[in-house]
């Protein structure tokens, strides 16, 4: 009796609390700014060593699996201003992508975002000074996001310009630029502009944004963006240098990218894109991942859809969560196994409660997108405040079998910094 009382608890304690082991990496200390908008990457030589980054200017290095981090403060000369993208080279290395501050002022001078900044690392420890990327002062230079070539040898990045960050002037618009660096991110060619339709200044539905490049075999480059309820997709076969004369559309964002999540003070549904390099049964296919309200503001979803010829076409969208309709599912983001082809996708859910409590969960697709697991991964539930800045996004990274999803927490209007130790090997 005392053995099947024990099962019986232990059973109910892995679906209570979840079945992984939570990890905090950062919690506020009310003197910096409250972390938030978390990145992570896996080292592609070693895996128990892993990077990571949250806003302003943090860095967190784990040397044993992520079990334990340290904390630091990465520096630039072009300053470290939030929007950490962190990514593991193949060649072992690390990126580590911000926005910019070169006067450290902040807001108070227009300097402020006048350009990409990319740092390099090939252990995490050390980082380089940091290379600029796009300067066109005065434009604003905002949302970035990176990858590589499976040789690890060329890194692209993507992001929004504005011609001023928040301006109402209808002469105002925005662009998604491209750049391409070495294999140490020192040197960059000259953004160029590869979106057909502008958006507008004011970081909303009509602005053009969230692109995020996701590097083929050779020197292919697919990249999709929102704008309103469009998802648009773009590609290069020359690592950049051309591109397609016409946008094609990917997918609707039904409602479109700027949602509204109760407790949240500000959402976005934008698509993250993720390429299959495994070698496996899908080899090729491009994923696109978001959310939309496509059921109504009180139902959130996240949807993923595919091309198996190079982004001419795409599948219809898929569900990726399996609960019961009128939850919210958010913050979406999706990463590839390269060595399995198996797919991660990390979301917010409220699908357990009736109010604003909160909990983690993993999604996996091991048949290209077709059919998905769901998980929920947080020990214990939290609830956000919508006075709190709570960060744009969260990330996950993945590669042979170990899994780390990164996310923000809110307890008590104290923001910290979680992932979960998942191994699926």
């Amino acid at each position: 009796m005392r053995l099947l009382s024990s099962l019986f608890l232990f059973f109910l304690s892995l679906s209570v609390f979840g079945q992984y082991k939570n990890v905090q990496i950062e919690a506020h200390n009310g003197m910096d700014y409250p972390p938030c908008e978390p990145s992570i990457g896996i080292s592609r030589k070693d895996p128990s060593v892993m990077v990571a980054g949250a806003i302003l200017d943090k860095v967190y290095l784990s040397t044993d699996g992520g079990e334990s981090w340290a904390i630091d403060q990465l520096e630039s000369k072009h300053g470290v201003f939030g929007d950490p993208c962190v990514v593991a080279s193949p060649s072992g290395g690390f990126f580590y992508f911000h926005l910019s501050n070169p006067s450290g002022k902040g807001w108070a001078d227009d300097s402020l975002l006048d350009r990409i900044v990319c740092q390099y690392s090939k252990d995490g420890k050390e980082w380089s000074e940091g290379a600029g990327i796009g300067l066109n002062h005065p434009k604003d230079q905002d949302k970035e996001w990176a990858d590589t070539d499976e040789k690890g040898k060329t890194v692209y990045a993507t992001w929004t310009e504005f011609d001023k960050y928040g301006s109402e002037a209808k002469t105002d618009s925005t662009y998604i630029l491209f750049s391409r660096g070495d294999k140490k991110g020192e040197k960059w060619t000259r953004a160029v502009r590869i979106n057909q339709h502008a958006g507008d200044c004011l970081d909303g539905d009509e602005t053009t944004e969230g692109a995020v490049p996701a590097a083929g075999r050779g020197q292919k480059v697919f990249v999709a963006w929102a704008l309103n309820d469009t998802i648009w997709f773009d590609r290069s076969y020359d690592r950049g240098d051309t591109w397609l004369e016409q946008d094609k559309v990917a997918a609707i964002i039904h409602g479109g990218w700027d949602q509204t999540i109760p407790g949240i003070n500000r959402a976005n549904g934008m698509p993250v894109t993720v390429v299959d390099r495994s070698g496996g049964d899908h080899d090729g296919r491009i994923y696109i991942l978001w959310s939309d309200q496509r059921n109504g503001e009180d139902d959130t979803d996240i949807w993923v859809c595919y091309s198996d010829d190079e982004g001419d076409s795409w599948s219809e969208s898929k569900r990726v969560n399996d609960d019961e309709p009128g939850k919210h599912q958010f913050f979406p983001w999706v990463a590839i196994d390269q060595t399995t082809g198996v797919l991660y996708a990390v979301f917010y859910d409220r699908r357990n409660f009736a109010d604003w409590s909160t909990e983690v969960y993993l999604a996996s697709s091991n048949d290209g997108g077709g059919t998905w697991v769901n998980e929920k991964i947080s020990e214990s539930p939290f609830v956000p405040s919508p006075t709190v800045f709570f960060g744009d996004y969260n990330n996950i990274d993945a590669h042979d079998g170990v899994v780390r999803p990164i996310w923000t927490r809110c307890d008590e209007r104290r923001l910290s910094v979680w992932t979960a130790l998942i191994n699926k090997k």
